[in-house]
């Protein structure tokens, strides 16, 4: 009996086993569970030790940074002419007003927000993940114009998970919290520190994105705004040179053409001029 029972359960087990060996073998293949679980846990690792050595970099720069920038200005100094020289600072000086003016305004903006989407949601009475949401609403906020949008729908969908009958609450509070945000907390905070039109910070948010994904998105507009900037003062310099108007509203009339036109003229009449006064000299 005792053997007979001992071949019983030897032949369950063998069973069992057979069953379970094809989805272990799954789980321990290259592509398998624990090798995705194993490669998870160590980019997760790999990006906290950055994270964690910017930080650290970050505080020596910032303990230091009087002392950079002395030394910036004189090798600026030493290998440039005095007037690309004032060009370069002046340069720099704008694009560190510029990113720290929007990443510090937007930076607070994003956080009122989070706040005040936490206090809303703990009114309208969603206790299921109420700070996690808050936090992707106030992280995504950073991003100009679509940031809403992008934070509102994965936490749409939490909320329906957890409390669905409380799903078009949610979206209505958000949609609200949003239309504060954009037309009084923003303009209030940022005001038009950009100088970038709709357009340009929509089009910074796809280059940007495409390019350095989510940091992108953020950091580009800044830049964009700083290469925007520059690009605007090459060309009204150049504009000033050749003695033409530089307000951009001129030149949707038409009587930009016939300015334009008539300087020519009187350009090439002078110049005709000033060769017939030498042809007669001589």
């Amino acid at each position: 009996m005792i053997n007979a029972e001992f071949e019983n359960i030897q032949d369950t087990v063998l069973k069992a086993v057979s069953q379970f060996q094809p989805k272990l073998d799954s789980i321990l293949a290259k592509d398998g569970l624990l090798a995705n679980v194993t490669d998870g846990a160590m980019n997760f690792l790999i990006g906290l030790k950055n994270c964690l050595l910017g930080i650290v970099v970050s505080i020596y720069l910032l303990f230091s940074k009087e002392t950079f920038i002395a030394q910036a200005k004189k090798v600026a100094h030493a290998l440039l002419p005095a007037k690309r020289c004032d060009k370069v600072l002046k340069i720099s000086a704008d694009a560190n007003y510029t990113f720290i003016h929007f990443l510090s305004g937007k930076a607070l903006d994003s956080l009122i927000i989070g706040i005040l989407a936490f206090i809303g949601m703990t009114l309208l009475k969603m206790p299921d993940y109420v700070v996690l949401i808050s936090f992707i609403i106030g992280i995504t906020n950073m991003i100009p114009f679509f940031g809403p949008f992008i934070g509102a729908v994965p936490s749409a969908f939490l909320v329906l998970l957890s409390t669905p009958n409380k799903t078009i609450a949610f979206i209505i509070f958000i949609l609200l919290l949003q239309q504060f945000d954009g037309n009084i907390l923003g303009p209030k905070i940022l005001g038009n520190s950009l100088g970038l039109s709709a357009f340009w910070i929509m089009f910074a948010i796809f280059v940007g994105g495409g390019l350095f994904g989510f940091a992108g998105m953020i950091l580009f507009v800044p830049a964009f705004a700083v290469i925007y900037t520059l690009f605007r003062e090459l060309i009204i310099e150049k504009l000033e040179k050749k003695k033409l108007p530089v307000s951009t509203a001129y030149y949707k009339t038409e009587e930009e053409a016939v300015y334009v036109k008539n300087k020519t003229e009187s350009k090439s009449e002078e110049t005709a001029s000033s060769d017939n006064q030498e042809k007669d000299k001589k």
